[in-house]
């Protein structure tokens, strides 16, 4: 079946692995068609579907039939330990021995230099990883009284053990086995049995004889059709435009200013690969009924469930907290629901111990190269950076309280421009490690770059922590932003009396995960 690739890699200058992959997304669509009209009264007939389809793309597709049988493994091991195993201790026993056989995997690429161009077991074990360990947990969460269960945990429980059938169906799902998107079980079975379309207002707005809402087609075509421009993008200049120009020796020969504004040309260009492959699968996931969210403000029905990338908000992004938001969504649900929740003791808070779990299971989960700890580092030093920057001259720019439906002042735009510009310069700079994998090499860039990520990082926070904040807090308590501080006392973190009184504390269910924990929410600025 190589015969049938070989050509168009050899056109676009791609491994025979990329267009494989990409084949098979593009091949998900017209199954995903298929899918749909087998019946919801043969669910049986749905988990083959995918199964089979699965192993099409594992065997004489993409040729990694070693892979499908790790992911098996996985899979086995995953499914009797939860059933036969009743104690507290389950869901740590498979997030070990999951993400355990994932990280022997990482450490056996890194040994043998495979090619990130090579298609192999990593990729499609990341996805299973975050639906397995998920599985365990709604499994536990189906044996604990209800009482002690919050809203996520109480929606997603398993009450009622799958056969292995379904569980088969649920973990090689066809449009999200390759690289996602990750879904949990209930969200699959819903799919299944179309449970989601059932709903009074819902079928009001089926057309006769049809079983799903209107707009799906239309929904999934159109990411097609973006998947495909950001992965023509990525074709057309990847090879121009991107993170290693930097370690061209022609590149230092260039002025700073220029180094600088090059670089940035080949950081959209090198998420693009990230955006196609997303957008393409949330597409094809689209067909077969999930991410389905209900009905819109005017009635419109709304297929938005499945996207794990927010194009706009990250190149776009008016602050770094947006900005990461809208990246790879989908794990960071995994990593908030599944790891920094379950590692907080019962009754207590989650603080620095359970952001530090979360971020190093986050680090492991991707990999073991050196560039990926350089970006989730300079990561921790950017959030810390942006929250003090956006807690203390923000709230200056904004309508005054006594009239806050004001237009945007001409300050308050000029702050936005200026933030959307600052965001994707440090994206490029902090990225670019993610992308290069070598710490040397990404050491190397930074240098070439003049440091100007760390410059302007660290500057601020030497800024902010040297007097700045006191001083624009001052300014915000004499304009009556800021509360004075009450006699009960207030946290260094803007807490009074337990209140959240400058706005700065993030609730669980927004905040991100991928990073570690930043440097100001153990060492607050005075």
């Amino acid at each position: 079946m190589d015969a049938l690739f070989l050509p168009l890699a050899d056109a676009v200058g791609a491994s025979v692995d990329q267009i494989k992959l990409i084949s098979c997304l593009l091949i998900a669509y017209p199954l995903g068609s298929l899918f749909v009209r087998v019946p919801t009264s043969t669910p049986a007939l749905r988990h083959l579907f995918s199964i089979l389809v699965a192993m099409f793309f594992f065997f004489p597709v993409l040729k990694i039939y070693s892979a499908f049988f790790q992911l098996l493994a996985s899979i086995s091991a995953t499914y009797f330990i939860a059933k036969y195993h009743k104690g507290n201790s389950m869901p740590w026993v498979v997030f070990v021995i999951v993400m355990g056989h994932l990280t022997v995997n990482h450490v056996i690429r890194a040994i043998y230099g495979t090619s990130y161009e090579t298609m192999e077991v990593t990729g499609p074990q990341m996805v299973l990883t975050m639906k397995l360990t998920t599985f365990a947990w709604n499994v536990y969460d189906g044996r604990r009284k209800a009482e002690d269960l919050d809203k996520w945990q109480l929606s997603k429980r398993i009450t009622e053990y799958p056969s292995l059938l379904e569980f088969l169906g649920y973990s090689f799902y066809f449009p999200g086995i390759l690289v996602g998107p990750y879904l949990d079980y209930s969200e699959y079975m819903e799919l299944i049995n179309e449970t989601a379309f059932q709903h009074a207002h819902i079928k009001a707005k089926v057309k006769p004889g049809r079983r799903l809402p209107p707009g799906r087609k239309r929904a999934a075509y159109t990411k097609m059709l973006l998947g495909l421009i950001y992965l023509g993008a990525f074709v057309l200049y990847g090879g121009k435009y991107n993170y290693s120009v930097a370690l061209d020796p022609a590149f230092e020969l260039q002025p700073l200013w220029k180094r600088i504004l090059l670089f940035q040309i080949g950081g959209p260009i090198e998420r693009a690969k990230y955006y196609a492959i997303w957008t393409l699968t949330e597409g094809a996931s689209i067909l077969t009924g999930l991410g389905f969210t209900g009905l819109g403000l005017k009635g419109e029905p709304q297929w938005d469930g499945a996207a794990n990338v927010k194009v706009l908000q990250i190149e776009f992004a008016e602050n770094f907290k947006v900005l990461l938001d809208a990246w790879n969504m989908k794990t960071n649900i995994w990593l908030r629901e599944c790891v920094y929740k379950r590692v907080t003791p019962k009754g207590k808070k989650p603080g620095f111990r359970s952001s530090m779990i979360t971020f190093f299971t986050s680090a492991f989960w991707h990999g073991i190269a050196s560039g990926y700890y350089l970006t989730f580092l300079m990561g921790g030093f950017i959030t810390a950076a942006a929250r003090l920057a956006r807690t203390n001259i923000r709230p200056l720019l904004l309508a005054p309280p006594s009239n806050p439906t004001a237009s945007p002042s001409i300050m308050k735009r000029l702050y936005d421009l200026a933030s959307i510009i600052l965001s994707a310069l440090i994206l490029n700079y902090a990225a670019s490690p993610f992308i290069i994998l070598s710490a040397k090499d990404s050491v190397t860039t930074w240098k070439r770059l003049g440091w100007y990520g760390h410059i302007v990082i660290m500057g601020s926070l030497v800024f902010f922590y040297a007097g700045g904040t006191k001083v624009f807090r001052g300014m915000q308590k004499r304009r009556g932003i800021l509360p004075a501080k009450p006699k009960g006392g207030a946290s260094a973190n803007g807490k009074a009396n337990g209140v959240d009184t400058n706005g700065t504390n993030t609730p669980t269910s927004e905040k991100n995960f991928v990073l570690p924990p930043s440097v100001d929410r153990f060492v607050p600025p005075l």
